[in-house]
């Protein structure tokens, strides 16, 4: 996939009347891989719909969203289950760990799924996001900032055209941002992943391509 269009969307639960002054809503937006774009929102301004949206789990919009000229709503559940398997993978706000499994279970769990990265790969994100010492332990007793982290690595483990992180550093210092900034951006050089970042306040520490407010 090479790119994502966005031809005059809009939420159904913005009307003419109380829609939101946007870049995004109602305009003609592009995603091209290698964009690294970040999307400002005030919290009820549709970033997590958005996000929703283009993963093809809510299609409650008016409008078009297109992948490679390709109209996404006309796609089967294969082709999506295809989609997100090879092209395009999603960090989530509520991040959807599973709680009873280990940091590590979590990440080999997907891993296992796409047999796409080593598991030297995996041991070495989590010595470089300070998670080493967290692998064994459930998920259920790591802070929101350590889930945000080992959901990230599970992000990253498959191969990827677009990647959207839905407010990925909202509980992160900034050591922790600059890691995991870091770490985005050696996957970006190697795939020449295309990504979308969603900020209401705190946001990813790196260099943007592209900005807009939602």
């Amino acid at each position: 996939m090479e790119k994502i269009f966005l031809h005059n969307v809009l939420p159904d639960v913005f009307n003419e009347q109380d829609m939101p002054a946007s870049d995004l809503w109602r305009r003609d937006i592009c995603f091209a891989k290698g964009d690294i774009c970040l999307v400002e929102a005030v919290s009820g301004a549709g970033k997590s719909s958005l996000c929703s949206y283009i993963y093809g789990y809510r299609n409650d919009y008016s409008g078009y969203i297109s992948f490679d000229d390709e109209d996404l709503r006309c796609f089967s559940f294969s082709r999506w289950s295809e989609l997100r398997r090879q092209s395009l993978s999603i960090l989530f706000q509520e991040l959807r760990l599973f709680p009873e499994l280990t940091a590590m279970e979590n990440v080999v769990l997907k891993n296992e799924l796409t047999a796409y990265k080593e598991v030297s790969w995996i041991h070495d994100a989590f010595e470089r996001l300070e998670l080493a010492d967290k692998k064994d332990a459930p998920v259920s007793k790591l802070s929101f900032g350590q889930q945000q982290r080992v959901a990230l690595i599970r992000t990253l483990c498959q191969p990827i055209d677009f990647l959207f992180l839905d407010e990925p550093v909202s509980h992160l210092d900034e050591e922790n941002n600059k890691r995991v900034g870091e770490l985005l951006l050696a996957e970006v050089k190697a795939q020449g992943v295309g990504m979308v970042v969603t900020s209401i306040g705190k946001q990813l520490n790196i260099e943007y391509t592209k900005k807009l407010r939602l």
